[in-house]
């Protein structure tokens, strides 16, 4: 039986969507449908979009709500910038099956990386991870046994612990797990970090970012995006976003 507290946190953390709005072909790209069996015997979905010479594969893990069919545009801005992308919806997101939790995440993300590495064309040398908030905790877990080339960190959290601070003040702490501890995770990954957070994040403070470029080992940077909250920054930036990391990749991965 779970503990109490980690039946609060499920609640409050995770809010997922059974519909997927729209697919990768809405934009004009080429894509495959995935079916992935966790090690624990659930099949989670995700798409795999090739680019046409891509220049490394980015493995994309989203938020906390939503599924990966709210994120075709994030997709299609990638791929133009010569990107592979392989993204999944966790367990109980989407079309994958079962219910959300923590230790679930993570073996929903190795069996998105083992899907990823089968397909054509992919060099294990050239995977990248992007996670954005919830995504960037379920992808420093997966980094400590299986590091990227590089990581893109998009308005992540130092811990769900801080987390639930900044979202939820009026939670007593015995009811907050020490869930995606991010912070101490971070400083045990040596490959290079890519940080993004929104100036006026209302949900994840600068200060979670802040936490995690100081614990990041080199070599690292830190974009904050003026004016931008927790989930506008690739608004803010427009195709820019996509150059920033086109940019990283060319100074700090190959």
């Amino acid at each position: 039986m779970r503990h109490p507290a980690t039946r609060v946190l499920n609640a409050l953390v995770y809010h997922p969507d059974k519909h997927v709005a729209q697919t990768p072909a809405a934009l004009g790209l080429d894509y495959r449908e995935l079916t992935m069996r966790t090690a624990d015997g659930l099949d989670v979905h995700g798409w795999f979009v090739p680019a046409e010479r891509p220049r490394a594969h980015i493995l994309y893990a989203h938020g906390n709500a939503g599924t990966i069919g709210d994120r075709v545009s994030i997709i299609a801005l990638l791929v133009a910038a010569g990107f592979d992308v392989l993204a999944f919806d966790y367990r109980g997101f989407g079309r994958s099956a079962g219910r959300p939790g923590e230790q679930g995440t993570y073996l929903d993300a190795r069996a998105a990386r083992a899907a990823l590495l089968a397909q054509p064309g992919v060099d294990p040398d050239r995977v990248l991870y992007l996670g954005k908030s919830l995504g960037g905790g379920v992808l420093l877990e997966l980094a400590t046994e299986f590091p990227p080339a590089g990581m893109i960190l998009m308005s992540t959290f130092s811990g769900m612990r801080d987390a639930a601070r900044s979202v939820y003040p009026f939670l007593p702490a015995p009811l907050i797990p020490n869930a995606y501890p991010s912070l101490a995770r971070i400083a045990t990954v040596g490959v290079p970090v890519l940080m993004m957070h929104g100036e006026r994040d209302e949900l994840l403070p600068l200060r979670h970012a802040e936490r995690l470029f100081a614990a990041a080992r080199e070599p690292k940077q830190l974009i904050v995006v003026p004016g931008a909250g927790h989930n506008d920054v690739i608004d803010t930036l427009g195709p820019r976003w996509a150059r920033l990391i086109s940019d990283w990749v060319a100074s700090s991965i190959v």
